[in-house]
């Protein structure tokens, strides 16, 4: 398909962006989306929500667009959730992505403010890029997950159809944790794009600055301070993951195996960190085929108490 006329170069359409989708998913993911793990029913729901947020991801942060742009297109898919939401689709600018989503908000009657919430997360990343904020403390950097994580796995709940206070705490854990998991993991890439994670209060606690995190920085001394902040983020993380983990015993079925195999999808990733030294700024930790058969065995092991 041709190029839209309004997009920049190095930016995708929302048509390109959906044949990857609706191909191989041309992301590297480390957590399974709608795998052979997830009940069938709900499996295009599922893809439903996922297409809707990877496309907003991919406007918010691929290629060379300028903010204003990002901006524009975000507000547009505002418009369209809205009136997906109302039952009025035709038209617009993704319609392989609103139609399947207006199917499942009526199917499903998913609460269409979470969806919303992640629209806010991929504004505030663009806005955030554009002034290069840089996050003061984990507790903001906490409150931008409640935007960009959390809604995820309420959505999910919402189809399972649970929706008691002590899941939905969990979820947000999990959530939550999963998002940290992927800031550590990600440092370097996130740092090329000029996008920052790494809270001021840990960078301060271990006398480093953000742009020590350069691998131009060969300073030994400089390098250790770098790793042990990054190796006390890993540890709050991983802390936070093991209070939300129980729920996945309690999930029921497919859903609750798919959900321990996120969950130590997560947790192996941090392993990985620990094998590098928690230096994750120089070489990016991955999940690989052979990490699955102790993914697997540590699922089924999985308490229904937090882990330690």
């Amino acid at each position: 398909m041709s190029m839209r006329p309004d997009a920049p170069p190095g930016v995708r359409t929302s048509q390109q962006v959906q044949a990857t989708l609706t191909g191989a998913v041309g992301h590297y993911e480390n957590f399974p989306v709608a795998s052979w793990l997830c009940p069938p029913a709900l499996r295009p729901a599922v893809v439903a929500i996922y297409h809707f947020a990877r496309t907003a991801d991919d406007l918010a942060d691929e290629g060379d667009a300028p903010a204003a742009w990002r901006l524009d297109q975000l507000s547009a898919m505002r418009a369209e959730l809205r009136a997906a939401a109302a039952g009025t689709t035709a038209g617009g600018r993704w319609p392989a992505v609103f139609n399947p989503l207006a199917t499942t908000i009526t199917t499903h009657r998913l609460p269409v403010d979470l969806l919303d919430d992640l629209l806010c997360a991929f504004e505030q990343d663009v806005r955030h890029t554009e002034a290069q904020h840089r996050y003061a403390s984990q507790a903001e950097l906490l409150d931008y997950c409640r935007l960009s994580a959390n809604p995820v796995g309420r959505l999910l709940l919402h189809l399972y159809g649970i929706d008691d206070e002590v899941s939905l705490r969990q979820s947000d854990a999990v959530c939550s944790a999963l998002q940290l998991i992927n800031f550590w993991q990600d440092i370097s890439r996130d740092h090329a794009r000029e996008r920052h994670y790494l809270p001021g209060d840990v960078l301060a606690r271990h006398g480093v600055r953000l742009e020590d995190f350069s691998p131009l920085v060969a300073d030994e001394a400089v390098r250790q301070r770098c790793a042990a902040a990054v190796a006390e983020l890993c540890t709050d993380a991983r802390s936070l993951m093991n209070t939300g983990a129980p729920l996945a015993t309690r999930v029921p079925g497919r859903a609750g195996w798919e959900l321990r195999l996120v969950v130590q999808g997560g947790l192996r990733i941090l392993d990985h960190c620990a094998s590098l030294d928690f230096r994750t700024w120089l070489a990016r930790p991955r999940l690989r085929a052979t990490d699955l058969p102790l993914m697997l065995w540590r699922a089924g092991r999985m308490p229904s108490s937090p882990l330690v």
